[in-house]
């Protein structure tokens, strides 16, 4: 218990140290340069007030935005599948992102997806489970099956 109230105190302390810094720092930034603190100028011969120069725009307007199409989240959709964007999706497209995942089950390369390469990740939960590899699993073998819940971000006491 000492430990924690000992960090926390620290962790306090070096955040109000930052700070105090910080506020240093930004007071320093903050002072004008040098070279401003120097003495106004004479005004050259011709030259006009020093002052900010003013323009009046009139009735002058600058060009208009550029359109910008806003898609819907269906025409997204459709332009992620329309791969050569023809306006039109064949079936091979519609398959294409569903290959990838095929390629992964299809384990001997050979275009066929057997049952056992369709169910490969249950039965290798069997087999992890099986102790003993003798074909079933008892009740204490089943229970190791189970999926374990997400431990918490925090175990914090």
């Amino acid at each position: 218990m000492d430990r924690i109230v000992i960090g926390a105190l620290g962790a306090l302390l070096l955040v109000a140290a930052g700070v105090f810094w910080w506020q240093g720092r930004a007071a320093t930034d903050a002072a004008p340069p040098v070279a401003h603190l120097a003495p106004p100028q004479a005004p050259r011969s011709g030259a006009a007030d020093e002052g900010l120069p003013e323009a009046d725009a009139g009735d002058a307007t600058g060009p208009d935005l550029p359109e910008v199409p806003e898609e819907t989240k269906e025409q997204k959709r459709f332009d992620r599948l329309d791969r050569d964007h023809d306006g039109k999706i064949t079936m091979a497209e519609m398959l294409g992102p569903r290959a990838k995942e095929f390629r992964k089950l299809d384990t001997d390369g050979n275009n066929l997806l057997t049952f056992n390469e369709w169910a490969v990740r249950t039965i290798n939960r069997f087999k992890a489970a099986d102790r003993g590899g003798k074909g079933y699993l008892t009740r204490d073998d089943f229970a190791t099956t189970r999926t374990r819940p997400k431990a918490p971000a925090c175990t914090c006491k």
